[in-house]
């Protein structure tokens, strides 16, 4: 009995030492796949020089309402925040004075015109002199300037707005004495579409694209339509064209002023956000193209990472002169044909194999592991008991 114990345990023994041999799929002793990366093949075509400028969205025009006449609010017309046409009224001011002075100034022109009225066929029979006409005349239009003004002043007493566009918040309330000794502001109405961004350029490198330009070195661009890099860096939908560009340079800066504008039709640009505007410099017939996500370093020294002929990474440094849109253009460094890693670079260490795999623009960047950990097993789990964790 114990002899067939001793035989059993040594068969069972044997067989667990066979299956420690043979290596379970994603288990410790299996040989992981390549890792796959995003490349890109080197090649030559045309490239634009650009340049990413700050600037700051504008309204491209604002309008602040003030208060023309003196009284107190009695009402305010419009709702904050919404998108108002020409001409809408906004507030109403305590009109009760204004009413009677237009009255009265009313009545002066009508007496004065009267006058007036009587006066001219007495002065065909000499009835009258010429020097009483006249000071009747003259009586007549300054009722006439009294009572246009009066009118004015009660139309003032409920101020429309300018312009049409989008009207902010109300600085003032129901019940506030405004006008007193000063044109007090009510609020401000901005149209918001189109809108217009101003931003700088450095005089230097104006001046060292058009000798490049002059060398033939470089084309000159097309710099009338220009891209706006929203603060988050993604590219706003809507082309702009630039509109404007000054004839002087800043003294304390060294820059030229320039201004474009852009279409706004779902109010997504507001003023005062900080955007760039990507600005089209010059044209290159031949040049090499890499994504900046791929470029590794600081503008000193930097590199890319190259699949060799045998699959495996290999750092290459490069040196770079401009940018194309979001693409760095590359001097030296790279020939044609070669592959540089755009994604998954995580993965992609000096020396190790990888499975290059053509990049797609717009892709979402991988999500991978460390580089040097192997990625998590797509194997089944091997078998084993309930609540036993692998190891």
């Amino acid at each position: 009995m114990k002899k067939s114990l001793l035989l059993l345990l040594l068969s069972l023994l044997a067989a667990c030492g066979d299956g420690g041999k043979k290596a379970l799929p994603g288990g410790p002793g299996a040989a992981m796949p390549p890792a796959e990366v995003d490349v890109i093949t080197v090649a030559t075509a045309s490239a634009i020089i650009s340049q990413d400028l700050p600037g700051r969205v504008q309204a491209v025009r604002s309008a602040q309402v003030r208060a023309r006449v003196e009284g107190v609010v009695e009402k305010r017309l419009f709702t904050e925040g919404t998108d108002i046409a020409a001409g809408t009224p906004l507030f109403r001011i305590d009109s009760r004075s204004y009413q009677a002075q237009a009255a009265a100034a009313a009545a002066d022109l009508a007496a004065a015109q009267a006058v007036f009225a009587r006066y001219k066929p007495l002065l065909d029979i000499k009835a009258v002199s010429q020097q009483e006409f006249d000071a009747a005349e003259a009586r007549v239009k300054q009722a006439e300037a009294a009572s246009t003004r009066a009118k004015l002043d009660l139309e003032n007493a409920v101020p429309p707005a300018p312009i049409s566009g989008r009207i902010g918040r109300a600085l003032v309330t129901e019940g506030a004495l405004v006008g007193k000794g000063e044109a007090t502001h009510l609020v401000t109405i901005e149209q918001l579409d189109p809108v217009r961004v101003e931003f700088s350029q450095s005089y230097s490198d104006m001046l060292r694209l058009q000798k490049a330009v002059k060398s033939g070195k470089q084309k000159q661009a097309d710099s009338a339509k220009v891209a706006l890099v929203l603060e988050d860096g993604s590219l706003y939908p809507e082309p702009g064209r630039l509109q404007f560009a000054d004839l002087a340079v800043d003294a304390n800066s060294g820059a030229v002023v320039l201004r474009a504008e852009f279409p706004n039709p779902r109010r997504e640009l507001l003023p005062g956000t900080f955007v760039r505007i990507r600005f089209p410099q010059a044209q290159l017939d031949e040049a090499i193209r890499v994504p900046q996500r791929a470029v590794q370093g600081g503008p000193q020294s930097q590199t890319v990472m190259v699949v060799d002929a045998e699959g495996k990474v290999v750092p290459r440094p490069i040196k770079t002169s401009a940018m194309s849109g979001g693409d760095f253009i590359v001097t030296d460094g790279l020939k044609v044909g070669e592959q540089v890693i755009v994604n998954g670079l995580q993965k992609a260490r000096p020396g190790a194999v990888v499975k290059p795999v053509p990049w797609t623009p717009g892709a979402p960047l991988m999500a991978g592991p460390p580089a040097g950990k192997p990625a998590a097993a797509s194997a089944p789990a091997a078998p084993g008991k309930p609540g036993e964790e692998k190891k």
